[in-house]
């Protein structure tokens, strides 16, 4: 994969507006990823400015893959958790743009976002996934555990409602134990 580049994503214009524009296109996808289907631009520049913002000050870490200067995946360790939980992270907002996926940029993605929660100190990561088209089988892959299943835990994009998988991996755990 010529030209590919894994990096922490700041607040820029071109940046955001990536952003913005691969999570519309995920939604419209129906990727599950709490927003409804259409998504407004200004809703997706909201939630994009919020979460760049925590980045900025060390809550979070966006990171991106980029192939030249188009923005073509994005995933978030969320690291900011309450007084009794500092060894926890969180794995969020996993978009590949739907013309990307298939070449291995959220493995890629989710072995840098693993690699930033051990220098962050997390030795453990949950993270969740649509029981209806979600990346359960790229988790399990990745040797993570699947804790359990909530029925009817949120709305699909385009309507209807769709279960919730949660996952959990322990950091420096061999997979599949």
């Amino acid at each position: 994969m010529p030209d590919l580049q894994i990096l922490p994503l700041t607040d820029t214009p071109d940046t955001r507006r990536q952003l913005c524009e691969l999570l519309i296109d995920t939604v419209a996808a129906g990727g599950s990823v709490s927003f409804m289907h259409p998504l407004p631009y200004s809703q997706a520049d909201h939630f994009w400015a919020g979460s760049l913002a925590a980045a900025a000050r060390g809550e979070r870490v966006v990171l991106g893959v980029w192939e030249g200067e188009r923005l073509q995946a994005t995933v978030t360790l969320l690291l900011d958790f309450p007084p009794n939980q500092p060894h926890r992270a969180e794995i969020a907002k996993m978009m590949t743009h739907p013309r990307a996926r298939g070449r291995g940029l959220a493995s890629a993605l989710l072995e840098q976002a693993e690699a930033l929660a051990g220098q962050h100190g997390r030795t453990h990561l949950m993270l969740d996934t649509a029981s209806d088209g979600g990346a359960a089988g790229l988790y399990e892959r990745m040797g993570y555990h699947l804790a359990g299943e909530i029925p009817d835990f949120a709305l699909k994009p385009h309507g209807g409602l769709t279960g919730t998988l949660f996952f959990w991996k322990k950091l420096g755990e061999a997979s599949g134990t």
